[in-house]
Parts: structure tokens; sequence; C-alpha cells
């Protein structure tokens, strides 16, 4: 297989998408001419035209709300939101609308539309730029959100997410917008949303994660080796989210932790801990620990932004914590 940079697999994905279905199109901010912000879109419009890869106003609530009208009359946009941040402007048209529209019309009307948004976490964007806020998306009922660790799979949760009739919110990672990895090149490589995945086996912990966080827990848990034997999951999917996939982890291993890079304070962590708590509670060998920034906004500098995030040693640190104690 070829190896691809994560955003090259985007690029890739949207391409063979946009060359399967002519329902297929593509707006936002820069993403025509410019080829993007980051170069996700690079060369579509050149393939595609001006009428399926369009370029926008800046305004996400006029481009989710344009998106959303689309998808109603029989065509699958995607839609870029240049920075993750910046859902806030478009929430209107993505909770109260999209999400709803399929519920409300008794099934009349879906919404086949995907949003693909920018963390940017790690890169120096500070508090309007690197904020996290799954939590708040994956909270609403009729939206799917998915977060992909990996090339291969920024690839296939994307072409997943483009196939589905309902809003889907594509979150990808700044950070790792360079990675590489190998990338299938089947057009019809889908990963299946909702399901999570083991990126290193282990018996004495489960380590959760989703994202750019994924390769700190995964650097963690080579450091604590042979020390600890930690189950690395990445979680891929948070709505919906691989309950089985994450209570046979840690039925297996009767510990857990959580890491994210959304602050702790009613973030995703608290479900995932607490969904382990009422199903697992037979097994949990010791108190499920999260690792997560506080309950402040991100920080510029990068020392501050780097104490701010988890790194490797605080998820070191919370995994020695929970094998040190009994149950």
């Amino acid at each position: 297989m070829p190896q691809l940079k994560y955003w090259q697999a985007i690029n890739q994905a949207m391409a063979e998408e946009l060359e399967r279905d002519p329902a297929t199109c593509l707006l936002g901010e820069d993403v025509g001419a410019a080829g993007g912000a980051f170069g996700a879109s690079a060369k579509l419009q050149e393939r595609f035209g001006e009428w399926r890869v369009r370029d926008t106003p800046i305004s996400e609530a006029t481009i989710v709300g344009a998106a959303l009208g689309a998808s109603m009359s029989g065509l699958r946009p995607i839609v870029e939101v240049m920075f993750f941040d910046f859902m806030a402007v478009a929430m209107d048209q993505v909770v109260n609308q999209a999400a709803k529209i399929s519920f409300m019309s008794a099934g009349k009307y879906h919404a086949p539309m995907v949003v693909r948004t920018m963390a940017g976490t790690g890169r120096g964007t500070g508090p309007q730029h690197g904020q996290n806020l799954e939590g708040w998306l994956a909270h609403v009922p009729g939206l799917k959100v998915v977060w992909a660790s990996e090339p291969a799979d920024a690839k296939g949760l994307l072409k997943s997410a483009i196939r589905d009739d309902d809003p889907v919110v594509v979150i990808e990672s700044l950070a790792l917008w360079s990675r590489r990895g190998e990338v299938p090149e089947d057009p019809d490589h889908l990963v299946p949303i909702g399901r999570a995945a083991i990126r290193r086996a282990g018996r004495d912990v489960t380590v959760v994660s989703w994202g750019a966080a994924v390769h700190r827990a995964l650097a963690a848990a080579a450091e604590l080796e042979p020390e600890v034997d930690v189950e690395v999951v990445d979680l891929r999917s948070l709505s919906p989210l691989d309950r089985e996939g994450l209570f046979a982890s840690v039925e297996k291993t009767g510990r857990l932790v959580v890491v994210h890079e959304a602050v702790g304070s009613f973030g995703p962590g608290a479900e995932i801990a607490s969904l382990a708590a009422d199903e697992c509670f037979d097994a949990l060998r010791a108190p499920v620990r999260r690792v997560t920034p506080p309950f402040a906004p991100v920080p510029f500098p990068p020392q501050l932004e780097k104490a701010y995030f988890p790194q490797v040693t605080d998820i070191v640190a919370a995994v020695r914590d929970v094998t040190r104690r009994a149950a």
C-alpha cells in the first residue's frame, strides 16, 4: 500500500467520492482555487469544476445552512469549517436543524451531509483555535461524530461519513497533518462508524483515547513495558460509541484510563467512565482515571500549551496509579 500523509488521505477520500457520486460536492472558505487552508482540497476544483467545489464567503452559519438545504434536496455536500472552534458559529444549523430534520419530518427528509473541521491542538493556535469541543457534538441526538488518528482511518472514516444518510461531523487533527501511514488504494476502503480499534493489545490496563492523543497513549504504553502491559483503544467514533468494544477491553484488563484533549469537566471521558462503572463494575479493580487538560482556556505560549495538554508523562503516571490500586 502507498504511504500517504494524513491530509493526502483526506484529499484522496474526497476525490474518490466526488468521482463516484455526481451528487457529492464540497463547500467552504478557500476550498477551491487555494486548495483549502491546509491543502486538503488541493486540485479538486481543477478536476471537478467550480460548481461542485465551491468557495464560499466567510460565514460558517451560511455555509452549513446552505449544505443542509442542498442535502435535503438530493445532494451530498461536504462542508469545511476551518477550525473546530468555529463550529460555535454554525451550532444552530448543526444542532437544531441538521441533527433533527429526520426526526421532525418522521423520516421524510434526511441530511446526508458531512462537516469536516480541524482541531488545532498542539500547534500553538491558542484559545480560539485550539479547543476540543467533541463533547458538545456527541451530546446531540441525530449527529454522528468521528475522529481519526491514522491516515488510513482518515480516509476510511471520511468516505463512510460521505456515504451516510445522516449528518456526520468529521474532526481532523492539525497535529497529525503530516503524519504518514499506509493507506489502501481501494476506492471502497471504508472504516465503519461506531467501531473502535485496538492499537495495542494488553492485559493490565485499558487506555482509551482518540485523535492525536492516541499516539501519546501508545508512547506511554511503550515506556511502561514490561512493567505494565497496556491495551490502547482508539475510539475513532464518539457517537455512536463502540460500547461493546470498550466493555470487552475493560472486562479483560480490569482497569481504565481515559485520555483526551478536551477539558475534563463535563467532558467525553466522564461519559466513558460512567458507562464503564455501570457495565463493568464487577470487573474494575481500580477507580477509572481521566487524563485531560485543566478547566481553562488553551494558552498560546508553547511551554504553557505543552503543560496544558496531556503528555506521555501524565499518562504514565495515571496508569501506574491505577495499577497500584487494589479493588
